[in-house]
């Protein structure tokens, strides 16, 4: 079960000589991950979501990225979800500065462990606990969402009613369908989950493929809007 990092490979991201912005610098992006623990995720799956995402944030390109050279920093944070109230912050608000930063925010969420295993799917619930923590965020240039997860609501109310409820403006919610099982999640992210101009939907088949499925979800959030992309908007 993939539920570490191998430690060289935190190590070697401190070693990538990747320069800091100088001096003190807004912040560029506030970056929130989501990930999914409901009960249609097992233990090994669980590991290859915590352990996929840690690795792809010190994977080399996008260690890059988000340290590049003469930009302001990202602020990263993570929290995981499954049914109605039942979300918990994972990793809080961290300026990520410094090839450190990024090492030992990956090794907090690689050696976390999840609250429940037992409870359905509140996607709604999910993003709007997510504009709560924007709210006790930084105040940063830009704000992404990032909702990872392998199954379509099933608990409590769809996104469209978060979007009305809770303050969402100037945020953009993008989505990492995990495929594999009878229903088309990235359809369903496509329809109901994403908003904001330049939102997309990156697909993974399946757990073993998260990580390199975040690895490119990540870059692309880090490289700014996307040309040519169709703006998502608000659903009900």
């Amino acid at each position: 079960m993939a539920r570490t990092v191998g430690w060289r490979m935190l190590a070697g991201a401190a070693a990538l000589g990747l320069a800091a912005p100088a001096g003190a610098a807004p912040c560029r992006l506030a970056l929130l991950l989501a990930l999914d623990v409901s009960a249609s995720v097992d233990a090994e799956e669980d590991g290859l979501q915590r352990g996929g995402l840690a690795s792809a944030l010190i994977a080399p390109e996008v260690a890059e990225a988000m340290l590049a050279e003469g930009a302001a920093p990202v602020s990263l944070a993570v929290y995981e979800w499954s049914g109605r109230f039942a979300q918990s912050v994972i990793l809080p608000w961290t300026a990520i500065e410094t090839p450190e930063d990024l090492t030992a925010a990956a090794e907090t969420i690689a050696t976390s462990r999840r609250d429940r295993d037992d409870l359905p799917t509140a996607l709604g619930d999910a993003v709007g606990f997510g504009a709560t923590q924007f709210r006790l965020g930084p105040d940063c240039e830009a704000r992404t969402l990032d909702v990872s997860g392998d199954g379509v609501t099933n608990d409590g109310f769809p996104p469209g009613a978060a979007y009305r409820a809770f303050p969402f403006a100037g945020i953009v919610v993008n989505g990492l369908a995990i495929q594999g099982g009878d229903q088309d999640v990235a359809a369903y992210y496509r329809e109901a989950l994403i908003r904001g101009p330049g939102a997309f939907v990156i697909e993974a088949a399946g757990f073993g493929d998260y990580e390199r499925a975040m690895r490119e979800k990540l870059i692309r959030e880090l490289s700014g809007p996307i040309i040519g992309m169709l703006p998502g908007r608000p659903r009900g």
